[in-house]
């Protein structure tokens, strides 16, 4: 059976991102840095969010051990300056690398931002973790901050570069059963997986959301007319389809508008394939919030 693609668009937004390398001695302990540090999705509530772009091999790092790319994202309010948003952003970026990356045995951490537009002072907020002790040198052709630890010793790149990108891309696979949502989502993300330059900060989302709500002190709630559990309680106004029980979402961030579209064309053929996907769809605000409106019948899939 063929899978229907709707005449729709995703809708995106500017971010502002930072796109470093993370390096460990060992793949459990590079694993676990990079996992926990872009765990928790979190634009939506104005903190920042990640992703894992790629594990890299040693050949690809400036110290030569095994490496991960990670991206962390925060939204752009065009109404604020630059200057306010990257304050916001630098905080909460710091956090994720002192509670997640800087307590893991012998990490390092070096920029690598493609396109930068500014850049960051890593001494002020991670840097000074070292309580005064902290020096900087040159290590691995980069200026290093070298912060004492009890497991010597942690390093970052003095100067992190940010750059301006597109967040909020995504597209729905709608499924008639558990398997499609799962075996699809695996296929999706793994396709995703080959495009440079994004993240995929949910993985496989099950709780796509809106702008208006009820409850605006939570910030975005259920996208409820496209939840199957409430299409009797709506009636006229549900946008399920019959056959249709589960909606999940898969939202990508990347460094240019060309990569986002690239992954979601990548993603989106890999769900076609799966039995049990019966629709591709996409989540978007009536052009009113976001800058870009990537449409699906644009994407030649």
């Amino acid at each position: 059976m063929e899978v229907a693609v709707e005449d729709t668009y995703a809708e995106a937004f500017d971010g502002l991102y930072f796109r470093v390398i993370v390096t460990a001695d060992d793949k459990t302990t590079l694993r676990r840095a990079a996992e926990d540090s872009t765990s928790t999705p979190s634009i939506v509530i104005r903190r920042v969010e990640g992703g894992i772009e790629k594990y890299i091999e040693k050949t690809k790092t400036p110290d030569g051990r095994l490496g991960v790319i990670l991206q962390f994202w925060s939204g752009l309010d065009e109404k604020k300056p630059v200057s306010e948003t990257v304050d916001r952003f630098y905080r909460e970026f710091s956090y994720r690398v002192r509670q997640d990356i800087l307590v893991k045995p012998f990490t390092s951490l070096f920029d690598a931002c493609p396109n930068p537009i500014g850049r960051v002072d890593a001494m002020e907020r991670i840097g000074h973790c070292g309580d005064g002790y902290e020096w900087v040198e040159k290590r691995h052709e980069r200026e290093m901050i070298i912060v004492p630890i009890m497991v010597p010793d942690f390093q970052i790149e003095r100067y992190l570069s940010y750059g301006r990108g597109v967040t909020g891309g995504n597209f729905w696979y709608m499924c008639r059963n558990k398997k499609a949502v799962m075996e699809a989502g695996r296929r999706a993300l793994k396709a995703i997986s080959n495009i440079e330059g994004v993240v995929t900060p949910f993985d496989v989302c099950s709780a796509g959301s809106k702008a208006e709500t009820e409850f605006p002190h939570i910030g975005p709630t259920t996208n409820h007319p496209y939840c199957s559990s409430l299409r009797r309680k709506l009636g006229s106004s549900s946008m399920v389809p019959n056959e249709i029980k589960y909606i999940p979402e898969i939202v990508v961030s990347g460094v240019t508008l060309e990569s986002v579209r690239a992954a979601m064309k990548a993603g989106i053929g890999a769900t076609l394939k799966v039995d049990g996907v019966v629709k591709i769809s996409a989540g978007n605000y009536g052009g009113r919030l976001g800058r870009y409106r990537i449409f699906l019948k644009e994407l030649s899939i």
